[in-house]
């Protein structure tokens, strides 16, 4: 199946480099256009295409705002699509907020236990996962489309993406940039995925 996937526009808290997980953190100016310039290249990308796919994003605001400027970009009816509980980014718990540097100074211990296996690391909170644990929910999306998909997400969906569907190892998909002003295309019957 093909997807298109992309992640949502830089926030403030991504532009500090801290841990934003499941708090809701809009999007700045630099997110909003690199959420339109991808809703232009996706445009030329589909072209006639456009009405074969379906729609999907995380219920976050800042995914829903991206998907709405793409599908505006698109010359679509900015509000026609669905989101799914499923592509909400990981929780990083009692970290969100925080940047590493912060976290450094106060849990030196469990930052270096989180860089010596970034993938199955649970950061401290009661609601707090790892990339493997999201990848279970993740992997439960994946399954469940049944057409071609442009899904707006977040940058650690993307890393289960990754690992699922082109079978990187673990320290490679947790660790990898997530740019917010490319498109990945994944192509799960090939098991491929790449950046346009």
């Amino acid at each position: 199946m093909l997807i298109y996937t992309i992640r949502h526009g830089q926030t403030q808290w991504n532009a500090e480099r801290r841990l934003q997980g499941q708090k809701d953190i809009p999007m700045n100016d630099t997110g909003r256009e690199q959420a339109r310039q991808n809703g232009i290249a996706l445009a030329q990308l589909l072209g006639e295409r456009i009405g074969e796919f379906d729609f999907v994003a995380s219920p976050l605001g800042r995914t829903r705002a991206t998907m709405e400027i793409i599908r505006n970009a698109m010359g679509l009816p900015p509000e026609d699509y669905h989101t799914d509980p499923r592509l909400v980014e990981i929780s990083f718990g009692d970290w969100e907020g925080s940047t590493l540097k912060e976290l450094r100074a106060s849990q030196r211990e469990r930052v270096q236990e989180r860089n010596a296996g970034k993938w199955n690391f649970i950061p401290p909170g009661e609601y707090a996962e790892s990339y493997e644990i999201l990848s279970w929910r993740t992997a439960s999306w994946l399954n469940s489309v049944e057409r071609p998909t442009v899904c707006v997400t977040h940058g650690g969906v993307i890393r289960t993406f990754f690992k699922m569907v082109a079978g990187l190892p673990e320290d490679v998909a947790s660790e990898g940039a997530i740019p917010q002003d490319r498109i990945a295309r994944i192509e799960t019957a090939e098991q491929t995925i790449g950046w346009l």
